[in-house]
């Protein structure tokens, strides 16, 4: 049976810096994507086919999905690049993650057979990378909005005790959406490879098509909650020059 590692293992490195098979497949991802983006660009045409037909239709669904929480067409359009993106690329990535025999290439190192892919979102490097940019970036965009001193005075005011007191916990909040957002992605994905790999083992044939199915849903959903928290936060962020 193949070792579980809570950690992604290393495969190589490159001037001295290791590359991990999670690192190495968000390469992958990375590269399929902006491959598919330019190939699709150059596919555009003005009586669109059935692909292109498919592709807006999802992104007018999402577009009228981020307007509905937002409020605003304006603000939809100009904050779709970021939440699709997101949604986009976690979403490949889980779906590659366990793409039948991607897990099954395995290379020796150090004595021990480790899985030559794996998972981006198996390691908590990622997530929290995911996190800490939707964390940051929003904040940055309500700074841009509502002006930085208006919104920097949502965590430090001194003005009286109470309002000092619930800037404290919004900064705490922040804190607290980073680690919830990491680490809720990260125990999804990771349950689900282990179970993968357990089923596999014990019942290596049909039985785990079931969990597989399972985890392509899973990781769909995943994917989206991930967009549409960063999506909220960008609509509390940047609501406030509504008042």
């Amino acid at each position: 049976m193949e070792a579980i590692s809570l950690k992604a293992e290393e495969i190589f490195s490159l001037w001295g810096f290791p590359v991990t098979n999670s690192l190495f497949l968000t390469l992958v991802v990375s590269f399929i994507l902006i491959s598919a983006s330019f190939l699709i660009k150059k596919k555009i045409s003005v009586i669109p086919g059935k692909l292109q037909s498919g592709i807006e239709m999802a992104v007018e669904w999402f577009l009228d999905l981020m307007h509905t929480t937002l409020g605003s067409k304006e603000k939809a359009e100009r904050y779709f690049p970021l939440v699709a993106t997101i949604f986009i690329f976690i979403l490949t990535s889980n779906l590659l993650g366990i793409f039948p025999g991607v897990g099954s290439f395995l290379i020796e190192n150090n004595r021990h057979q480790v899985p030559f892919f794996r998972s981006p979102a198996a390691d908590l490097n990622f997530t929290l990378a995911f996190a800490v940019i939707s964390v940051v970036v929003t904040n940055i965009l309500g700074m841009m909005t509502v002006g930085f001193f208006p919104h920097f005075s949502k965590f430090i005011n001194f003005r009286n005790p109470i309002k000092f007191f619930i800037g404290i916990l919004e900064l705490v909040s922040e804190v607290a959406k980073i680690i919830s957002l990491s680490f809720r992605l990260f125990g999804n994905v990771f349950a689900g490879e282990v179970l993968l790999t357990i089923v596999s083992f014990l019942a290596p044939y049909f039985i785990p098509l079931p969990f597989l199915f399972l985890e392509l849903f899973v990781g769909l959903i995943q994917a989206f909650l991930f967009a549409m928290l960063t999506l909220v936060s960008i609509s509390l962020h940047t609501a406030v020059e509504e008042h």
